[in-house]
């Protein structure tokens, strides 16, 4: 099963990548089921009821998240309506929303899509090693297929969960930082991992905003207004070979096409 992960799509710029380059993609790759990160697909911070229907009709399967899906106050009205909306799993037990899925493909295989968060230069969450621990457990008497997006700053956070979930899951994918590593590979016992699946956005920017909102920020100091660029834009992310039986990842490679 081919499974493609769409690096987090920032603003218009990045949705327009997903509406245009998507459905080659998915027909090139024989893509089974597509998973987004879309935390910064409104605007670049946060989403709105409008902007996940948009991503849902393109094609987009499950939508996962991070600490930017709460940027725009409504998304307390609407999260509980998609069942395929997820964001990350270690926050309050109050917290609106779901923070996992099972979803089956066109065939009816089931894969599950879990969503948790870093802790290591940002908000002090629940322990995401435990949190995801119980999840696993519940889920793979579901399915042996399981996708997880680690929504993490540091790149130490993000190997140990690979290697933690090493065996347990069939790939861990980080998002958060926008910058696609180069590390992708398929560790010892079956899970692919990559530490950032990169952006879906306008690469002449920084981290998808405007250089010169970035600049004026570093060189003053200041907290100024950023705005979505929208030069030279990009569709990053991953495609997974998942072995269903196993639930193994065959391999997982890199993918960046440019729009333009």
């Amino acid at each position: 099963m081919n499974i493609l992960f769409v690096g987090d799509i920032v603003g218009k710029p990045g949705r327009r990548a997903v509406r245009d380059l998507l459905p080659g993609l998915v027909t090139g790759y024989d893509v089974a089921l597509v998973i987004a990160n879309c935390e910064n697909a409104a605007g670049g911070f946060g989403v709105t009821k409008d902007v996940v229907d948009e991503l849902y009709d393109m094609g987009i399967h499950v939508l996962t998240s991070g600490n930017h899906i709460w940027d725009k106050k409504e998304i307390v009205q609407f999260i509980d309506d998609y069942d395929t909306l997820i964001r990350p799993a270690n926050y309050p037990p109050a917290t609106p929303g779901r923070y996992s899925v099972v979803m089956r493909d066109h065939g009816d295989r089931p894969v599950g899509v879990i969503n948790i968060e870093g802790r290591v230069f940002m908000k002090a969450l629940d322990c995401p090693f435990r949190a995801i621990d119980r999840i696993i457990e519940a889920m793979s008497r579901e399915t042996k297929c399981i996708i997880v997006d680690f929504h993490a700053e540091a790149t130490s956070e993000k190997q140990a969960m690979g290697w933690y979930l090493d065996g347990r899951v069939s790939a861990v994918i980080g998002t958060h930082t926008h910058v696609q590593t180069a590390d992708e590979r398929v560790l010892p016992h079956g899970t692919g991992y990559i530490t950032d699946a990169g952006m879906t956005g306008a690469l002449n920017s920084v981290l998808g905003m405007r250089t010169e909102d970035a600049l004026h920020r570093f060189l003053t100091l200041r907290p100024n207004k950023f705005e979505v660029a929208k030069k030279n834009i990009c569709l990053n992310g991953v495609l997974v070979d998942v072995d269903t039986s196993s639930g193994r990842c065959r391999s997982l490679a890199r993918i960046a096409v440019p729009l333009d």
